[in-house]
């Protein structure tokens, strides 16, 4: 009874947990380092569960439509969705950080309605005033003067923001990427439903091909930050090296690698197949909410009344997007 509702909840608190790992290896490590290692791991976790569920270690029956979309997405969600990520926590702190999380159901919403012809209901545009409302209530204050005024950095915001946008635009893409994974496994003569030759685990291809598609995702991924790696930094060897003999750093980018991409998604994926995606959904977002009490805990971060309110005014407003 309510196998689902908890498996969701289980999720959101992962999600919280990775959140922390992450802020505590971009403050030490940097975002781009952390990123390189943190793809790095991921992809040898999803090579191996590719391996044992698809029985080959890369996207089974994916064709050029399919990688070329989730190419994209990846390009969108992971290189600058993480980047900036990791960035804003740097600057503001993962608490704040995953609250501007919230902005990806509503652009969600909106490229949805732009790439997939998805409608959007009056409760949906009445959720993304809400959500804004609610981080706007988080991070402005009254000056001296009754000004309003943002108290974080301009950065961390700048970062956080295009984080979340990014994340929804990714999400849409990577749906987009799906269905054109879904169309060539039909083609190739087979059914979601059926278990892949070779695969050492006999679980049916539609829990399989999330973890497919998320390996595609983290190539360019890892790929991309590399990339970035070398060009913005000259002494990206002694960068990558120190990241990874800072054993404190290292065991939190493991801490939120198997957490987020792979416990964290794979959590996802077992929770919709025991209740409504709506709902799953709602109780994924949770994370904002159950953050804050650890975040200031762990970083001594002082919490104000406002900020919570705020951050639960948010949280309800992308519940209105699964209603």
């Amino acid at each position: 009874m309510f196998v689902g509702e908890f498996i969701a909840l289980f999720v959101a608190v992962s999600w919280t947990v990775t959140a922390l790992f992450a802020e505590v290896a971009s403050k030490r490590m940097g975002s781009l380092p952390l990123n390189v290692v943190r793809m790095t791991m991921s992809l040898t976790l999803l090579v191996v569960t590719l391996w044992l569920t698809m029985g080959i270690p890369w996207p089974r029956y994916a064709d050029g439509g399919t990688w070329g979309w989730l190419l994209l997405s990846g390009v969108v969600g992971y290189v600058i969705g993480d980047y900036c990520l990791m960035q804003g926590y740097i600057y503001i702190g993962s608490r704040f950080g995953q609250l501007f999380m919230t902005l990806s159901a509503p652009t969600a919403a909106l490229t949805g309605r732009l790439l997939l012809g998805e409608q959007m209901r009056p409760l949906a545009i009445l959720g993304m005033v809400i959500t804004l409302g609610g981080i706007a209530l988080s991070i402005l204050s009254k000056g001296e003067k009754s000004e309003v005024k943002l108290k974080l950095p301009r950065k961390g915001v700048f970062f956080a923001a295009v984080a979340g946008i990014c994340q929804g635009f990714g999400l849409v893409l990577s749906k987009i990427g799906l269905q054109h994974y879904d169309a060539a496994i039909a083609a190739a003569g087979m059914s979601d439903r059926l278990v892949p030759d070779g695969a050492v685990l006999p679980l049916p291809l539609y829990l399989s091909v999330p973890f497919a598609a998320t390996m595609i995702r983290a190539t360019i991924g890892l790929l991309g930050f590399f990339l970035l790696l070398r060009v913005f930094n000259k002494d990206w060897r002694q960068k990558l090296s120190h990241a990874v003999h800072d054993r404190r750093a290292m065991w939190c980018v493991l801490g939120a690698t198997v957490f987020g991409p792979f416990v964290g998604v794979s959590a996802s994926l077992l929770a919709t197949q025991y209740t409504s995606t709506g709902i799953a959904q709602t109780l994924f977002a949770l994370t904002p909410v159950l953050i804050i009490a650890p975040a200031a805990l762990l970083f001594r971060q002082r919490v104000t009344p406002r900020e919570v309110v705020g951050a639960v005014i948010s949280v309800a407003g992308v519940c209105l997007f699964f209603i």
